[in-house]
Formats: structure tokens, C-alpha cells, sequence
């Protein structure tokens, strides 16, 4: 019989895998924090080897799904990113003027 443990387990619906399987890359492509920058100095794979491997392992409109929200989400360059940071304190700032 299994012990128990006093330390409370938490469930994730999707729990990260590990980094150096293939899931792990397409679980980073799927998150919206995770930048294609992130994947690149983790795993060595550019954005193109991460398109090429979520088309190769994605259903065609999975595949279609996915590149819509990436080509609209402007979080998963590091640079855009960091603009679009920038523009919501200044909207944050006037706001609080007013």
C-alpha cells in the first residue's frame, strides 16, 4: 500500500514535460508566455524547426489553429513582447492620472 504523504498534491491539467522531449516543444508552442526565443536558448530548436514539428505532429486544423493564434498573439516574440508590456503601463499610467 502506498504512504501517504502530508504534502498536498496539486493537479495540472497539463503538466509540463520534459524538456528534452518533443512534447516539451510542443507544450512551450502551446503556451503563451513561453517565447519562441525561450524555446530556442532551451532547446537549440529555431521558429521554423518549432512550425515544422507542431505541423509534423499536429492535426491539419490544429496546425491552422495554432499558427492563427501565434500570428495574433504578439507575447511569443520576446520583442513584441516587450512593446506590448510597455504600451499597457503607459495605458495603466494615463489611467490612473484621469
Amino acid at each position: 500500500m502506498k504512504k501517504k504523504s502530508f504534502i498536498p498534491q496539486t493537479k495540472v491539467k497539463n503538466p509540463e514535460p520534459k524538456k528534452k522531449d518533443e512534447n516539451w516543444i510542443i507544450w512551450a508552442a502551446w503556451a503563451d508566455r513561453i517565447t519562441f526565443e525561450e524555446i530556442k536558448d532551451k532547446t537549440r530548436k529555431t521558429e521554423s524547426d518549432v512550425i515544422k514539428i507542431m505541423r509534423k505532429n499536429l492535426r491539419p486544423s490544429s496546425f491552422k489553429l495554432w499558427r492563427k493564434r501565434v500570428h495574433n498573439t504578439s507575447i511569443k516574440h520576446r520583442k513584441k513582447f516587450k512593446l506590448e508590456r510597455k504600451k499597457l503601463r503607459e495605458k495603466v499610467k494615463i489611467a490612473d492620472i484621469y
